[in-house]
């Protein structure tokens, strides 16, 4: 069995005026290391800003990967761990149709192949050193013109 490197990520992702413009970011720790990543669009949705966050720090990853990523966005967490496999089954639909984000969750996937990742939720705006410092930085992102 290989060792992988261990990572921890945070993610968050904002929105104003949902949909609207909208701000992700991403925390990578590392060997000891911290790195940021954010940048913002200017028709989106929060949902969006969640996944992409999600999505752009497992592609900044050069190599495959033990990590525990922390989001305070259900809809990632429970999209990852317990629909994604239902949507992939039925072809990328939902039981109800149509599946937003479609592209987003297809991407996602493919890179979610690449690790072994523990995903963990922690509670927006509670305090939480990287989840609010993820929080500034998603919201920092945000086009203001």
């Amino acid at each position: 069995m290989i060792d992988l490197p261990r990572v921890t990520i945070y993610t968050d992702g904002a929105c104003i005026n949902n949909p609207g413009p909208g701000g992700w970011a991403a925390i990578i720790l590392e060997n000891g290391s911290e790195r940021t990543m954010y940048n913002g669009c200017r028709d989106t949705t929060n949902n969006r800003m969640e996944l992409t966050a999600a999505l752009e720090a497992l592609k900044a990853l050069k190599k495959p990967s033990s990590i525990v990523l922390y989001t305070d966005s259900e809809y990632l967490r429970r999209g990852v761990t317990e629909w994604l496999e239902g949507w992939k089954a039925r072809s990328w639909k939902r039981k109800g149709g149509k599946l937003a984000n479609i592209d987003l969750w297809q991407a996602l996937d493919k890179e979610l192949s690449r690790h072994q990742i523990s995903w963990r939720w922690v509670k927006g705006h509670n305090g939480d050193l990287f989840n609010e410092k993820a929080d500034r930085l998603a919201f920092r992102a945000i086009p203001r013109k």
